[in-house]
């Protein structure tokens, strides 16, 4: 669940095509001394991002800052257009507009990877394998069924600790519940260490327990390893709780802050409840 984003054209990160505040230099969470430093990047800068399917055009205009240390959270009614921006930011749509990946000092940042977390995971519950065949034939070129090496056993066990999670190594895959699924993949997506990590209502349809044992190891590794976190999610008590910023869309961004100034905004009133609109 990892992937490796190209660095973006030169013209992209031109001092002069940046908008007025995309100037500061300054990261406003300070790097973290140690091997838990984490990412390279500061900031990643989305400037009047447009996406068009023939005459229909999901997104317009989006301009927004997702920052290293932070959860984003995008929230909107479906259709609002926050799966769309997901794959721009990927890589996998064109678009019109800049996305910048800035270091603290403002300078490009190259190479950043982006660990992926899906709302879930299709396939077959009756299968044999396990968290550490599964783990192991994603972190490794040796297929599964010639054993999994010493090396690559203590790297998956590795992982999942950071989930908290090392106990279900040998538990077949298909015989997890949903929270403990969704950790496996959590694991899998930070490794290696990803610079941006995308959630994509990861925790859909998992009980309140497993809700709430996903978000705080999600917090703890923000907090560990100062990565940007963009949150996808209909959940708004969740949002609230454990977001540092929101972004409330509708084909474009409507409103962006903490979350007491998007939840008493006007707009998220008129997009949640005078329309009668669902999160």
């Amino acid at each position: 669940m990892i992937e490796k984003i190209k660095p973006l054209r030169k013209s992209q990160f031109a001092p002069e095509d940046a908008p007025q505040d995309a100037q500061q230099p300054a990261c406003p969470h300070p790097h973290l001394p140690g091997p838990d430093a984490g990412c390279k990047l500061c900031r990643i800068e989305v400037d009047k991002l447009t996406v068009s399917f023939g005459a229909q055009t999901p997104l317009k205009d989006v301009s927004l800052h997702i920052h290293c240390g932070e959860l984003t959270a995008l929230i909107g009614t479906n259709g609002a257009g926050k799966t769309t921006l997901l794959r721009a930011l990927l890589g996998q749509i064109e678009y019109t507009g800049t996305i910048r990946h800035l270091t603290s000092d403002g300078r490009p940042a190259a190479d950043l990877r982006t660990g992926y977390v899906p709302q879930q995971l299709e396939f077959d519950r009756s299968s044999p394998v396990t968290v550490m065949d599964f783990m192991a034939g994603s972190l490794s070129r040796r297929p599964v069924f010639l054993g999994v090496s010493k090396k690559t056993r203590e790297r998956v066990l590795a992982a999942l600790e950071r989930t908290h999670c090392a106990q279900l190594a040998d538990r077949a895959l298909g015989a997890l519940s949903g929270g403990e699924l969704q950790r496996v993949l959590l694991a899998l997506a930070l490794t290696p260490q990803p610079d941006l990590l995308i959630l994509d209502e990861p925790v859909s349809g998992v009980d309140q327990n497993g809700l709430e044992t996903f978000y705080q190891t999600v917090d703890e590794l923000k907090r560990r390893n100062h990565m940007a976190i963009l949150l996808v999610s209909h959940d708004l008590s969740v949002v609230e709780r454990y977001a540092d910023r929101v972004v409330l869309m509708q084909g474009t961004v409507i409103k962006q802050g903490s979350p007491e100034v998007v939840f008493d905004s006007p707009e998220f009133e008129q997009v949640f409840y005078a329309k009668g609109g669902r999160a």
